[in-house]
């Protein structure tokens, strides 16, 4: 398996991961062809150097799953460096195979390399089992996450 930048050409399958669960079903617009405010995200994600949109391939080269890993340096923790990751999916022909996994250790080395002190990441409560596939891997629920969504 190879961990890759994302190119113009994933995002559809990209968006399609993104939006086949039941709480992505309520939020994306996938449809072919795609709409056009998903490859301006791409263009905008794809040049910021705070940025990484990656894509895990099998070994055939088949898209198998996605992350986003954002980068957001404060004044807080010294002039410290967060990591954020976001939009983390597995096609589901490959979930429960280890990938999500594989893509979580490129992450948090990835945010070692970049000096980053905390990796951290938002989950819908509404899912149990990512919670839980998180704490296994070392997250601990320890702030309580709050939201405004804008209309």
């Amino acid at each position: 398996m190879q961990i890759r930048k994302a190119k113009k050409e994933d995002v559809s399958l990209i968006v399609q991961m993104i939006a086949n669960d039941k709480l992505g079903k309520l939020r994306e617009d996938y449809r072919l062809p795609l709409p056009e405010k998903y490859l301006q995200a791409f263009e905008n994600i794809n040049n910021d150097p705070n940025q990484e949109l990656v894509v895990i391939e099998d070994e055939s080269g088949n898209v198998i799953g996605t992350l986003q890993l954002s980068f957001i340096q404060y004044l807080t923790y010294q002039g410290g460096i967060r990591a954020q990751i976001e939009a983390v999916r597995v096609h589901e022909n490959y979930r429960g195979k280890g990938i999500g996994k594989i893509l979580f250790q490129w992450a948090i080395e990835q945010s070692r390399s970049k000096g980053a002190h905390v990796v951290q990441l938002t989950t819908d409560k509404k899912r149990p089992d990512a919670l839980e596939f998180y704490r296994v891997l070392g997250f601990v629920d320890s702030h309580e996450g709050m939201k405004l969504h804008l209309t």
